[in-house]
Formats: structure tokens, C-alpha cells, sequence
């Protein structure tokens, strides 16, 4: 199949695609981590054949140095993984990243909602044992309950998503999908 080639040697295809990368670069630093990652993930998730850094590299138009620190950083997430042990091994993308999103949420997401959960209830223990009554404070000590219940629910939340187990197949996303659905269902019933 011959593919349209523009001036820079990259055919339509190729062009859209570093959309998506640039777009899931875009998602994934919305999230704290550099837009690198993602679009260096996504390249290698979409490929059919493994890439060296140095074809990464041209096909991003950006430096060697910005790659290697991205692939690099990318191995150790376990996100992606070279196919030899070789110096300039090519690699791949690791399509389960499950792992990875449920680390970052206990380490990060849980820590933070538990900081919170600890602050209110700490404020909560103070204005219960201060030598005024609920009326004289100087906050509503009730919106600080209704605060820490809803902290409690998004670490409920939260641990739903640590435990979730991905599917890494397009047959098993399908059924993933259909016991979400009912989940989902289940929760507004209730």
C-alpha cells in the first residue's frame, strides 16, 4: 500500500497517529508526569514493529537526550521494555498499564485523601472537645462531617480502582466493559 509522503518523509498515517501521541502526551501531563512519556508510550503502543531510541527520536523530531530520558523513565514505570538486552535494543510497549495507574494511585491519590481524611477528623476532634458549643464555633462543624464522608467515599473510590484488574485484550475489554456497565447500574439503583 502506497501512503502519501509529505516534505518531512511522513505519510498521512504517520501524521494522525503523532495526533494520538501528541494527545495522549497532552492527557498524561494533565496528570503530573511529562507529555514525553505518553506520546513515547503511545508511538510504541501503536506500532507494529519495536523502535531504538534513535528512530524515536526522528519520528518526533526531538533530541536523542529527551528520548533516552524518556524510555528510561518509561522502563522503570514498566511501561515499556526492550526486546534484547542489546545497547541499542529496540522496544515495545507494555499494554497492560494497570499495574503502573493502581501504583500511582496508592502511592499518590490514596496518600492524599488520606492526609485529608486525617485533617478533618482532626478538626472535627478539636471543635468536639473545645469549651463551646456547636452553635458559638466559628465553622460548621457539620459541613466539616459531610467533608469527611465525602473524603471517605473517594477512598472507597479509590480503592475500587486500585483492585480493578484491566483487561489487556480487545475480547476481554468487551466483557470488562459489560461488568462495568452493571456495576455502574447497580450503584445508581442502590
Amino acid at each position: 500500500m502506497d501512503f502519501y509522503v509529505d516534505s518531512r518523509g511522513q505519510d498521512r498515517l504517520t501524521r494522525r497517529v503523532l495526533k494520538v501521541c501528541e494527545a495522549v502526551g497532552g492527557f498524561i501531563e494533565y496528570w503530573g508526569f511529562k507529555a514525553i512519556h505518553g506520546r513515547v508510550w503511545c508511538l510504541l503502543a501503536l506500532r507494529r514493529d519495536p523502535l531504538n531510541q534513535i528512530e524515536i527520536a526522528d519520528i518526533f523530531g526531538v533530541s536523542r537526550s529527551l528520548i533516552s530520558g524518556a524510555v528510561s523513565d518509561l522502563v522503570g514505570y514498566g511501561l515499556v521494555r526492550p526486546i534484547s538486552d542489546h545497547r541499542n535494543a529496540p522496544y515495545e510497549a507494555v499494554l497492560d498499564v494497570w499495574p503502573t495507574i493502581s501504583d500511582i494511585l496508592r502511592t499518590r491519590e490514596w496518600m492524599l485523601l488520606e492526609s485529608a481524611r486525617n485533617a478533618i477528623e482532626a478538626a472535627i476532634e478539636e471543635a468536639e472537645i473545645s469549651d463551646v458549643g456547636e452553635d458559638d464555633l466559628p465553622y460548621l462543624v457539620d459541613r466539616l462531617r459531610l467533608l469527611l464522608t465525602m473524603t471517605e467515599l473517594a477512598q472507597v473510590l479509590c480503592k475500587m480502582l486500585i483492585a480493578i484488574r484491566m483487561p489487556t485484550s480487545l475480547e476481554s475489554a468487551g466483557d470488562w466493559v459489560k461488568r462495568a456497565a452493571l456495576l455502574v447500574r447497580s450503584l445508581r439503583r442502590g
